[in-house]
């Protein structure tokens, strides 16, 4: 029973496709009931023949044939038909709410899952769930006809319909046994194949590095070991198909000689007609693919309640909650961005801020610095809410970040991190996932103030370029000024730089930071850095050590005043 409200997401989304569910299940229903009739049908026309009354042979015959063509043919036929168009629909429909609601998932999902476990549950996950609706009612179907067809038996030999009801018992019990290690053998291969897909995924986006660090053949190994697992897991599960298979054809085989001697017997002794023995011969096999019915359902019942769970743990919640937003709005952005007392950990680590104040006020630009380690990033993840503070506020503008609705939220604050994400898709298309009305002539200014537009503008295809996934197609220094250009489309009020420039080079360095110094007079810039070069002419620095500001000034103040940044800095002037 708890297995089977784990398909209740399945049926909310159902609920579109129910007219044509009701149809093909009437359909299917209407067919398979029919099976009973024929049956019938069968036995008299033998008889009939035997009894040489050949009208009546060739007039049960006729309707056995209509009864075929139609019920048994025409009708399965259009119900399974409008199961598959149905099952296509579930398909992308699951597919695209397990995508969808994936994206409200916070980001420490992401830091505890791997890529290939969650590509698992949205792709694989999703689509080994709707076909099995069209098994499921085809099932259902026989057994509705079975235990109709079960009073008919019992109506003419009870002797005959016990050993039915037998067999079915035990073939209860043989189910109930092997459900659960079919199961458990599934949920372990799935896991296998989500580090299958990680991995996968992790050497296509990373095949740079793989060639240039020349670890091919360690990641060839870990895959071969991936692989290897896989498959004796899928060994395991074949086997357990496999012992399952023989026991119910076992029993199937028990079944059908049992109840024809039994038919034998009982026809010797004059307790059953022939036609109902002819007819006999026509149930026993429709128990026979009931049985094989029933094999491949149970199969397939297994890997769907484990796919149908492993998708509910993100439709429902289970592992993670939502993100969540407030409503409010702000009309007017000045851009000031307050920390009032704000405490935060990650995980299993000691506190990396402690009743953290500060204020960040627009046309300025700020810079924050501080060794590695002392929370200067994390300032911006709590800002950009990728993760909360466990005590304290974070303001925009007086309005605790956290009233905001998400809209807002990006909307008026905007990161550049270090290694900015690139789309793979043409550079104008980069600014329509942003604004689907921009224009081009926007998107060349927006490019301009990031130095790029030049670049640009020198591509055989221009603004149509395909970048290639992550960017691959661009160095550092322009997929950072392409990110620049990017969040400026976006019109956002505060604009954050984390470690913009730490890895590049000096003229790529000096276009970042000639853009930076455009956007200082009509936003708030924070900028994290390590590299004291690039911020040494903020109009603010803050130093930030074990969690909390322990000096601000300028450039020239901090050397005086600041240990740290002044150990900092000797350190820098010094490698340089």
């Amino acid at each position: 029973m708890k297995s089977l409200k784990e398909f209740r997401p399945l049926l909310r989304l159902m609920k579109e496709e129910k007219v044509k569910l009701l149809i093909a299940s009437i359909f299917i229903f209407v067919s398979g009931i029919s099976e009973i009739a024929t049956g019938y049908l069968n036995g008299a026309a033998v008889e009939s023949i035997t009894k040489l009354q050949l009208n009546q042979a060739i007039f049960y015959l006729l309707i056995y044939f209509l009864f075929r063509l139609t019920l048994g043919g025409i009708l399965l036929f259009i119900a399974d038909s409008i199961l598959y168009k149905i099952e296509s629909a579930l398909t992308r429909k699951l597919g695209f709410f397990t995508y969808k609601k994936s994206l409200d998932l916070p980001a420490v999902a992401f830091e505890q899952k791997t890529s290939g476990e969650i590509i698992n549950r949205i792709t694989s996950d999703a689509d080994s769930l709707s076909f099995a609706i069209g098994s499921l009612l085809r099932v259902i179907s026989s057994l509705v006809g079975s235990f109709l067809i079960i009073f008919y038996i019992f109506f003419n030999s009870v002797i005959i319909g016990l050993e039915i009801i037998v067999f079915l018992i035990i073939l209860f019990f043989v189910l109930r046994k092997y459900n659960p290690l079919l199961k458990n053998i599934h949920q372990e291969r799935k896991k296998e194949q989500d580090q299958f897909t990680s991995l996968t995924t992790e050497s296509i986006r990373g095949i740079r590095e793989i060639k240039t660090l020349g670890i091919k053949k360690s990641l060839i190994s870990d895959m071969t070991s991936i692989i290897k697992r896989i498959y004796k897991k899928s060994a395991r599960e074949i086997d357990i198909q496999k012992e399952f298979r023989i026991i119910t054809n076992v029993l199937k085989s028990s079944l059908e000689v049992g109840v024809f001697l039994t038919c034998v017997f009982l026809i010797y002794f004059d307790q059953i007609t022939l036609t109902f023995f002819i007819a006999m011969t026509y149930y026993i096999y429709r128990y026979m693919w009931l049985i094989e019915e029933m094999n491949d359902l149970t199969q397939t019942y297994q890997r769907v309640v484990v796919s149908i769970g492993r998708v509910n743990e993100i439709l429902e919640n289970r592992l993670y909650a939502d993100e969540h937003f407030g409503k409010k709005k702000i009309k007017k952005v000045q851009g000031i961005l307050e920390f009032r007392n704000v405490t935060f950990s990650y995980p299993e680590e000691k506190e990396t801020l402690k009743n953290f104040n500060l204020v960040l006020e627009p046309h300025k630009k700020i810079a924050i610095v501080g060794k590695s380690g002392q929370g200067k990033s994390t300032l911006f993840n709590l800002v950009t809410r990728i993760f909360d503070p466990e005590a304290g506020e974070i303001l925009l503008d007086g309005i605790n970040i956290k009233d905001l609705s998400e809209e807002q939220l990006r909307k008026h604050i905007s990161i550049i991190r270090q290694e900015p994400f690139i789309f793979n898709r043409t550079i104008q298309q980069n600014f329509k996932l942003i604004d689907p009305k921009i224009q081009l002539k926007e998107i060349r200014k927006y490019a301009s103030l990031a130095y790029l537009d030049d670049y640009i503008m020198s591509l055989p295809k221009k603004y149509d370029t395909i970048l290639g996934e992550g960017g691959v197609n661009l160095s550092g220094g322009q997929k950072q000024r392409l990110a620049i250009a990017r969040t400026l489309s976006k019109k956002s009020q505060v604009i954050l730089f984390d470690e913009a420039t730490s890895a590049l080079d000096n003229a790529s360095q000096n276009y970042i930071k000639k853009a930076i110094d455009h956007l200082v007079d009509d936003h708030t810039v924070v900028i994290v850095a390590h590299r004291l070069s690039t911020i040494m002419d903020a109009d603010i620095i803050h130093v930030v050590d074990q969690g909390k500001i322990v000096a601000s000034g300028t450039h020239e103040q901090l050397l005086k005043t600041s240990k740290i940044y002044n150990k900092l800095y000797q350190t820098e002037s010094f490698n340089s």
